[in-house]
C-alpha cells in the first residue's frame, strides 16, 4: 500500500470561502485514483458541489516517498476559546 498526499489548489472555487471544508489529507490506498476516492468520500463542503478531491484542476495528489525534504506532513490542531 501506497501513502498519498492531497492538498487544495487553493485558489480554487471549492475553498473560496464558508465553514466546513478539508484543505488536505494524506491518505493510504494502492492507487492515486483510490487516494481521491477515499478523500472524497471524507470531505466536507469543497466536495459537494465540485467533486474536488476527485479532479485535477482542484486539488493535488503526490505519492509519499521516503526520499525528499523534510516537512510537515499532518498537523491535527484545534484552537480553542475563539
Amino acid at each position: 500500500m501506497k501513502l498519498w498526499l492531497l492538498k487544495a489548489k487553493e485558489e480554487m472555487p471549492p475553498w473560496n470561502s464558508g465553514y466546513d471544508k478539508a484543505y488536505g489529507f494524506v491518505v493510504r490506498a494502492e492507487t492515486e485514483e483510490r487516494a481521491r476516492e477515499i478523500a472524497e468520500e471524507n470531505s466536507g463542503n469543497e466536495a459537494a458541489k465540485y467533486s474536488a478531491w476527485l479532479k485535477l484542476e482542484f486539488s493535488t495528489c503526490t505519492e509519499l516517498l521516503p526520499e525528499g525534504e523534510e516537512s510537515l506532513i499532518l498537523r491535527d490542531f484545534e484552537m480553542s476559546g475563539l
